[in-house]
């Protein structure tokens, strides 16, 4: 079952619900979200998230709830190297911690749109090609060999940003390299100009972009039911915003993080290569992941790097 009308129109409703929310009750002035909020609001999103995977068991059977909870917690372990980028992007422009959280809800709302394009042409290659499973399986290998030999100061660096470098070689538009409280366009000497804020929103859009390259061939490996794929990819990214601020000051404690989601992309991509010769039971696939995760996680707080220097920005 790829989710009735019913099952679309009661996500897109909490959906809706829970940002209406957010940004227009509790956030509607701009301020330096705290540690203590932004736990609050990681365990509200992630809460959400569990009790629709309940919804999901009821109204669609325990395995589609087992691919909802198993590809929920497959992108939100790759969302965390979203943060760490996310970290270096504001502290290379020098935003303002009270802005951070503006450009992180329009840029997760953009994420939104170009998620549900990208995951409804993955799909639609699978059902169309099947073959495309190996190409996205040898994708998800190479990736995690490579996260596995990055170093931590490899890649990722906003200078590098194929937006900015456009914006600053081409001048298609106006900049005016002000913040200006918030606000993505100001109007100056009778013209309309974008803000440095747009700019820090358009390559936070862009690196959502990259990241999905890599999350969505992930999660297809785990189902190709449109419903689940979508709802549980968005879920994941919607609490990503409030998990920047939990994270962000503590990024540091978690330093083999990256050798855990390194395993767990070559392990789904090993999953799709094989997988006309091999079924992997998803409950395998989800102790996988859950396991590698605590392990890397266990390591990182059991072999701190003496470098405790906190992050630039954090």
């Amino acid at each position: 079952m790829s989710g009735s009308m019913t099952g679309w129109v009661i996500f897109g409703v909490v959906v809706i619900f829970m940002l209406a929310l957010d940004l227009g009750v509790l956030n509607r002035k701009s301020h330096t979200i705290s540690l203590r909020e932004a736990l609050i609001w990681s365990g509200i999103w992630i809460g959400i998230s569990l009790l629709f995977n309940v919804w999901v068991y009821w109204y669609m059977g325990a395995t589609p709830a087992i691919e909802f909870f198993t590809a929920y917690l497959l992108e939100k372990s790759l969302s965390v190297d979203n943060i760490f980028v996310f970290i270096m992007i504001f502290s290379y422009f020098s935003v303002d911690p009270k802005y951070q959280h503006r450009i992180l809800f329009w840029g997760i709302l953009g994420a939104l749109i170009m998620r549900g394009i990208m995951i409804a042409a993955g799909v639609a290659l699978i059902h169309q090609f099947h073959w495309i499973i190996y190409i996205f399986g040898l994708f998800l290998i190479f990736t995690g060999i490579k996260m596995a030999m990055a170093k931590d100061d490899d890649g990722g660096s906003p200078e590098n940003n194929p937006v900015l470098k456009l914006i600053q070689r081409q001048k298609i538009v106006p900049v005016i390299n002000v913040y200006s409280n918030g606000k993505f366009f100001v109007k100056e000497g009778g013209r309309w100009m974008i803000t440095s804020l747009f700019v820090v929103l358009l390559i936070v859009e862009t690196t959502d972009v990259v990241f999905a390259v890599d999350s969505i061939p992930a999660v297809l490996s785990i189902t190709d039911n449109p419903f689940i794929v979508f709802s549980s990819n968005i879920f994941a990214i919607l609490g990503l915003r409030a998990l920047y601020f939990a994270v962000a000051g503590i990024m540091k404690l978690f330093h083999y993080l990256h050798y855990g989601l390194a395993v767990i992309l070559s392990f789904v991509g090993i999953k799709m290569l094989i997988s006309d010769l091999v079924k992997i039971p998803i409950t395998y696939a989800l102790g996988v992941i859950a396991v590698t995760l605590t392990v890397s996680i266990l390591c990182s707080i059991l072999f701190p790097k003496k470098d405790t220097e906190a992050a630039p920005g954090a």
